[in-house]
Order: structure tokens, then C-alpha cells, then sequence
């Protein structure tokens, strides 16, 4: 795309009728005996959508469904981190860490230069800080920095971790108790501007390189042929015939296969004003009192907002659609907080809060706590043909993707060409100079990318749009408008829930209902 155009990439747009007019092609060809694709993708998730693109850059017939929508499970309930695979260099996962600082170095620095972008964290050294515990920390971080060199991720784009002074520490979080502070340890890792936002430009480059992805699409039956599926807007089934399937379907994916075993567990995080915590320059690391290598992150989002997580406790029963946040994780998260901070921070404070739930496999030698099963991913073939793939993190959704459409490719003796998305940039990726030109507020940028000029002009053209729909929040019309045309949105909670995340708080959802109504609208009466 050209920066300056005002147009999204060229066969990228999702909207509703992209996905009806698409939808009813399949249809017609499988009524008439006469379409197979090459793969079919179930899940839209990070996983997901990553293995649509992946096959579609290999030049494959592609199909991506999900029974909801883009990002709507665990992707969308992260702490919107690239990890640098820090915590399983400490467990001793050598090659999940360098994995890990492989796929954060892809995205800062090929992929995804726009949506991730580098974030400095503090770790207070407090009177619950041993100085044994804060050397261990110390050597940890530089360790990280060698993973950051082995991966060949530049200094400039994620700089050394060093040691603070208390002054130093509190400056950056005045919110930090002062008594006992010793000083703090600087790192910084990779920072998301939205883990939904990143699915969204995978789905909409596979979509650009010609795969189709079809939300509000369930799949019924799965077998290594195809499936039976549904629209969820129409209730009209059909058959999808392929010559492989991928099953990334995440916590989910026992459902549909019946030999793949995991062990959900629940990562939850609270949503907080960042007035309540005063200014902070960068995210925290709080030691969980009693644990060495577990912390609590404090992480501002750059909307007025910070997120606080994450608990990691295992799931029992039925995997709901949208995880519920016990009261218990509150208060945990809400204790942990009171340990370092010299505000106090009530359960009235809390404003929103969200839960995702961790893919991990279930392995005969898995024993204890969730937090100790490995986060190593796996691709597993069940006897009908299926490919699965779970486990994993976040960070590595392109190499969970790869590894997952080349054993579906071995499987079928697909004709097919080599992994390719390791230099594919996503949608909006631009490099930082042309990033830097864009004469357009710094936030569309760090959300957009190349295509914020496009967002942009959507406000000046209507200036009603430029307006925030929320007070106090920054989005604005035009980015309600920009995801129904262009980003797949198809009801209020795909805009408010998924493209914007507005709707993390409650009370600002329901402030903007209303505006995101009217953008559909507007998309309706457009067609």
C-alpha cells in the first residue's frame, strides 16, 4: 500500500459481504462436485489465522473458519507480550527461549514493526526482594540480552537491561512504595498495541494473498477430507472437501479431535485507570511474595487504561467460550499489588477484567501446577488425517503455523513451496522511517501502520468521525468504521470487543454501542 493512498492493501479488506459472496462460491462448488480446496484452517486465532497465511504464501487453495470470530479466544486475552523467552531460559527450555527470541525478532523487526514495538519493565527492588533473589533477577535479564544477540535482534531495537538507582526506579513509577527501595532492574521486552489487532492483519494478509477467511463458520464434523460446517448468520450447513485440515482450534481442539488431550489453564488480568496509578513510564515486574521466578506484571496500554496480570491456575470442567474472572484471582492480583505500591489500589478500582485460557498439553509426565507444564508447542496427525497444533505461546503463533502446515503438507504430498512468512509483512508494516513521515497522530500509527493516513481520512472527510466515541478514550468513529469495511467486523461486540477493545471496560462499552451501531450501519448502506 502506499502510505499516503487512503486505500487498504489491494485483496485485503474483510467485510460482510466479501464473506457472503465467498461463502456462496464454496457453496456452488461443492453443491456441483467440482471444488477441493488444498487446506482447510479451523480457528482464527493467532495459530490460525498464521497457518492460513503461511499455506496461502506457499501458493495453496486456502480456507480459514472460525464458529465466532477473528481473535475471539485465548489470542485476544494475552498480556499483549512478545516474550523473549526469558522465563524458560530459567526452567531450562533452551530451545523454547531462543525459539521464543526468534519469532520477537521476525515481528520487531520484519513482520510486524508497527504493532510491536519495544517495552521497558522495572523490577523494584523492594524489602521482599532478597539480594540473592535481585542477582538471580540481574543474571536472568542478561542472559535475556544474550538470547536477544543469538536470535540477531539489534541493540537498537531492544536496548540492555542495566541496574537503577531508587531515584531512577521511582521516576519511572512514582507509584512504587519509597520505603526500602533499594533501586530497580531495567529490561524490556516486545509489546503488542493489541494481540486482536495482530490476528486481524495475519487474517487480512491471508486474505490479500487469497485465502478466505470465513467467521461465524462452525464446523460441525472434522475429518481428514474436510468438514461439515455452518453459518451462524443463516443457519445453512455445507461440506467443505480438502485435501488436508488443520485442526488450531486451541483449548478447543479436543472437541473436534478426540485424541488430543490438554489441560486448560487460566491466565486473568485487571483492568484498571491509569490515573489510579499515577504516571507510569514503564510496565512492572512484581515478585510474587514466596515464589522466585513468578511475577505480576503492571502494564500501561497507552489509552488511559493499564492491565495487571496474570494468574496461571488450572481450568476444571466444560472450556467456556469467554472465561469468567473469579473473585480469587482479583484479590490475588489486587495482594500482589499492595506488596510494591505506595497507592492503595480497592476492588472498586478494578473496572474491567479478563481471562484466557492456555492451550497446554496434556503429556504423561505432566504433574503439578499448570505453571510448570512446559510451553512448548506440538503438531499431532490423528489417524483420519487431522493435523492439530497446540500448546505453545503467543510469540511463536508463526512457527506453531509453519510446523503445522508442513506436516500437513507431508502428510498429503501437497505440491507446495517453502515457509515464506518469516519475511511477509503483515498488513500496515512499513519500515520505521516511512512510519515516522506519516503526518497522522502517533496512535494510528502504533495501531495501523501504513494504513493510518486511510483511517485517518475516513475523520476528515466526516468529521464526526474524528471524534472519540468515548469520553475520555481515544478511539475514534473512524476506526468503528474502518473495522466493519475493511477489518471483518460483523456486529457490535467484532467492533467494540475485538477491533477496538473498548469494550474490556464495561461502562465504556455500553457509552459506545451506539456509535458502533451506526458504523454498521453506515457499511450496510454502503453495499
Amino acid at each position: 500500500m502506499n502510505p499516503t493512498s487512503g486505500t487498504a492493501l489491494p485483496g485485503s479488506s474483510l467485510n460482510a459481504e466479501r464473506r457472503r459472496r465467498e461463502l456462496e462460491r464454496l457453496a456452488d462448488g461443492t453443491a456441483h462436485g467440482d471444488r477441493t480446496v488444498d487446506v482447510l484452517v479451523v480457528g482464527l486465532g493467532a495459530t490460525g489465522a498464521g497457518a492460513a497465511l503461511d499455506a496461502a504464501t506457499r501458493g495453496l487453495d486456502v480456507v480459514a473458519i472460525d464458529a465466532h470470530d477473528l481473535a475471539f479466544g485465548t489470542s485476544r486475552w494475552s498480556s499483549k507480550l512478545i516474550h523473549g523467552g526469558l522465563r524458560y531460559l530459567a526452567s531450562g527450555q533452551l530451545d523454547v527461549a531462543h525459539e521464543s527470541a526468534v519469532e520477537r525478532g521476525v515481528l520487531m523487526e520484519r513482520t510486524a514493526p508497527h504493532l510491536v514495538r519495544a517495552q521497558p519493565f522495572v523490577l523494584p527492588l523492594t524489602p521482599l526482594v532478597g539480594r540473592a533473589q535481585a542477582a538471580l533477577a540481574q543474571a536472568g535479564f542478561l542472559a535475556g540480552d544474550l538470547l536477544r544477540i543469538g536470535a540477531r535482534t539489534s541493540r537498537g531495537t531492544l536496548p540492555r537491561p542495566r541496574a537503577l538507582s531508587a531515584v531512577e526506579t521511582r521516576h519511572l513509577a512514582p507509584a512504587l512504595r519509597s520505603t526500602g527501595l533499594r533501586g530497580g532492574l531495567l529490561s524490556w521486552d516486545g509489546r503488542l498495541s493489541d494481540d486482536a489487532r495482530l490476528v486481524t492483519a495475519i487474517a487480512r494478509t491471508a486474505a490479500a494473498y487469497g485465502a478466505r477467511i470465513l467467521t461465524r463458520t462452525r464446523a460441525l464434523e472434522l475429518h481428514g477430507d474436510g468438514a461439515v460446517v455452518r453459518d451462524e448468520t443463516t443457519g445453512e450447513t455445507l461440506r467443505i472437501r480438502a485435501r488436508t485440515v488443520v485442526n488450531a482450534t486451541g483449548v478447543w481442539a479436543g472437541g473436534l479431535v478426540d485424541d488430543v488431550r490438554l489441560r486448560p489453564s487460566r491466565g486473568t488480568h485487571l483492568v484498571l485507570r491509569a490515573e489510579d496509578l499515577g504516571r507510569l513510564s514503564a510496565g512492572l515486574h512484581i515478585p510474587i511474595p514466596g515464589e522466585t521466578n513468578r511475577f505480576v506484571l503492571v502494564l500501561p496500554q497507552g489509552d488511559g487504561r493499564v492491565y495487571v496480570g496474570l494468574t496461571d491456575e488450572p481450568l476444571d470442567g466444560d472450556v467456556p467460550d469467554v472465561p469468567e474472572v473469579p473473585e480469587t484471582d482479583i484479590g490475588f492480583l489486587l495482594d500482589v499489588l499492595g506488596s510494591a505500591l505506595d497507592v492503595t489500589v480497592r476492588r472498586s478500582d478494578v473496572v474491567g477484567a479478563f481471562a484466557g485460557l492456555r492451550p497446554l498439553l496434556d503429556t504423561r509426565d505432566a504433574a503439578g501446577r499448570t505453571a510448570d507444564i512446559s510451553r512448548r508447542h506440538a503438531v499431532l496427525t490423528s489417524p483420519d488425517g487431522v493435523v492439530t497444533v497446540v500448546g505453545g505461546k503467543l510469540t511463536t503463533y508463526r512457527r506453531m503455523a509453519q510446523d503445522a502446515v508442513d506436516a500437513a503438507v507431508a502428510a498429503r504430498a501437497l505440491e507446495a513451496g517453502p515457509c515464506r512468512t518469516a519475511s511477509v509483512p503483515l498488513v500496515g508494516a512499513a519500515a520505521p522511517r516511512v512510519l515516522a513521515g506519516l503526518d497522522v497522530p502517533p496512535r494510528l500509527v502504533h495501531r495501523y501502520g501504513s494504513e493510518a493516513p486511510a483511517v485517518h481520512a475516513l475523520g476528515l472527510h466526516d468529521p464526526a468521525l474524528a471524534e472519540p466515541v468515548v469520553p475520555g478514550h481515544p478511539v475514534t468513529g473512524a476506526e468503528l468504521v474502518w473495522a466493519v469495511r475493511h477489518e471483518g467486523a460483523l456486529d457490535v461486540a467484532d467492533v467494540l470487543d475485538r477491533r477496538t477493545r473498548i469494550g474490556l471496560v464495561p461502562q465504556d462499552r455500553a457509552v459506545a454501542e451506539e456509535a458502533a451501531r451506526a458504523a454498521l450501519a453506515d457499511a450496510s448502506l454502503a453495499r
